[in-house]
């Protein structure tokens, strides 16, 4: 079951109503109920690994408490009477079994999932450049039997999250019920927002037993909104990108740049949308997940634009990945590799479950680059007050946002074609192709019901209407109130209803 299945808004309403029933004990009974709801939604959609998951699930509750526990040993009266020199001997002794805590659970975790999305290519890799008939096997085996989990690469960030936080003071969580509705809920369970556990764990005690009316009025806001994005904005223009990209040796440049710039808004809100049926599902049952967009294709440099694109991602590779590189603290040369590293290493990342790789590495390696010449430019500017000061014009900026966004959607190209092949041929082809007529025919009037020069003016309108909502939300800090909302949301879900494409689309990221 997935957000917009018919049957999701009657779970969520019944699911609703008996989270919200006074009774006693009503905090625990809470809890119950998200981890048995949560369960049935991952299991609707794949049942074999409910034990893997649940398994992971005990053994970080375990170590994150056994690290906690070493750090907590000092407390106890046992040791107040030993001197100076044996308290800093047995300090080190505890911190020392807590890094080997934290070492092993991180493996544990890496190795699960290295084991599912990786395995196959690393062995289709090692086929290629040595062939071999056991290798060959033992990859075929991986690829015909053996399913990547449902939001596996988001359950381990998560687990790694907790596991540092812990590891850096925080305390463990002492209750595996706690822990288990943390991990499995299920708003942010496939695609995220990334949560860490104790913003999340502190919101449940803070909650009341009656709930209030606004935060289930901005859930219905944030459900239609997100509804909206994935059905009548990012399914329509995943049904061109689909059509031209499987057609791609007929496509013409300028079908081609249609595409990009149609991707590059599929893409955004495809995900934004599925954000924001989590976070109102999230309201729902009293819990605010963190945003993960802010209006990202309205940044000036690439810096910005990752700091507002899937922003939980963002600050978990700066908090578990930069900042212990050295982030910026140490010298230009090493910021600069710190940057591009943590790129390449989100590129990784995102190989999806179709185990094709090199084009997200390419992607991660480009945008590695994009922040190395930002931070680069930016020293430079620091020493010409003049350059900084362009930069600050309207010019220099309007320059700096159409740099920047260009780099991004040609980028793009890389995301949604990481078969070298392929991304390579449409990056040849991006100048001085024509479209075979032919193509024109079936793509747009037969398909579509339009030709180029419409569907081009259809995105313009998109990228306008964008473009005013980031000067009403950012610009004049309006926001809409929750009448308005109220009256917007069942128009938004008639919308939806009667005019959404048949079938609708599968969300993208949940093949990360």
């Amino acid at each position: 079951m997935t957000f917009l299945d018919p049957l999701y808004i009657p779970f969520l309403l019944g699911l609703t109503l008996v989270y919200w029933w006074p009774r006693p004990h009503t905090e625990r009974i809470r809890l119950w109920i998200l981890l048995i709801a949560s369960l049935a939604i991952y299991t609707s959609l794949q049942v074999q690994y409910v034990p893997l998951l649940l398994a992971l699930t005990g053994i970080n509750f375990w170590i994150g408490r056994a690290i906690s526990h070493h750090y907590r040993r000092g407390l106890q009266t046992e040791y107040a009477d030993l001197s100076n020199e044996e308290w800093q001997a047995m300090q080190r002794l505890w911190s020392h079994r807590a890094t080997q805590l934290l070492i092993l659970a991180i493996g544990l975790n890496l190795l699960c999932l290295f084991g599912f999305k990786y395995l196959a290519l690393i062995l289709n890799g090692l086929g290629v450049i040595a062939p071999n008939p056991i290798l060959l096997t033992g990859r075929n085996w991986l690829q015909n039997y053996i399913l990547v989990p449902l939001g596996i690469s988001f359950f381990t960030f998560e687990n790694l999250a907790y596991l540092v936080d812990v590891y850096r003071g925080a305390p463990a969580s002492e209750h595996w019920l706690e822990f288990a509705s943390y991990k499995f809920f299920f708003p942010k369970l496939i695609s995220g927002p990334i949560t860490r556990y104790h913003p999340f764990i502190a919101q449940l005690h803070a909650q009341t037993k009656t709930p209030k009316v606004e935060q289930f009025t901005e859930g219905l806001w944030l459900m239609a909104s997100g509804a909206v994005k994935k059905a009548l904005i990012a399914d329509p223009l995943g049904i061109f990108v689909d059509l031209c990209l499987g057609n791609l040796e007929r496509a013409g440049s300028v079908d081609l740049w249609l595409v990009v710039l149609a991707y590059g808004l599929q893409l955004y809100f495809d995900f934004s949308g599925y954000v924001d049926l989590a976070r109102g599902t999230a309201l729902f049952l009293g819990f605010n997940l963190p945003e993960n967009f802010n209006f990202p294709y309205f940044t000036p440099n690439i810096a910005v634009f990752w700091r507002r694109w899937h922003i939980t991602l963002g600050d978990w590779l700066r908090n578990y990945l930069y900042f212990p590189l050295g982030g910026s603290r140490r010298s230009l040369l090493r910021t600069c590799f710190n940057l591009w590293l943590i790129m390449a290493i989100a590129g990784i990342w995102h190989i999806d479950t179709r185990g094709t790789a090199w084009g997200f590495v390419v992607w991660g390696v480009l945008h590695g680059l994009a922040l190395v010449i930002h931070r680069l430019t930016d020293v430079y500017s620091k020493t010409r007050p003049a350059w900084a000061q362009w930069w600050e014009s309207v010019p220099g900026l309007l320059t700096a946002w159409a740099c920047t966004q260009g780099f991004v959607f040609f980028a793009w190209i890389f995301f949604r074609l990481p078969d070298l092949r392929l991304s390579g041929l449409m990056v040849r082809h991006l100048f001085g192709v024509a479209g075979d007529a032919q193509f024109i025919q079936k793509i747009y009037y037969e398909a579509l019901g339009m030709g180029r020069f419409d569907l081009f003016w259809i995105l313009t309108v998109l990228v306008t209407l964008m473009a005013l909502a980031y000067l009403v939300q950012s610009g004049l800090r309006l926001q809409l109130n929750w009448h308005l909302k109220l009256i917007l949301v069942p128009i938004c879900f008639l919308a939806v209803w009667m005019l959404a494409p048949e079938g609708g689309g599968r969300y993208i990221y949940f093949d990360f």
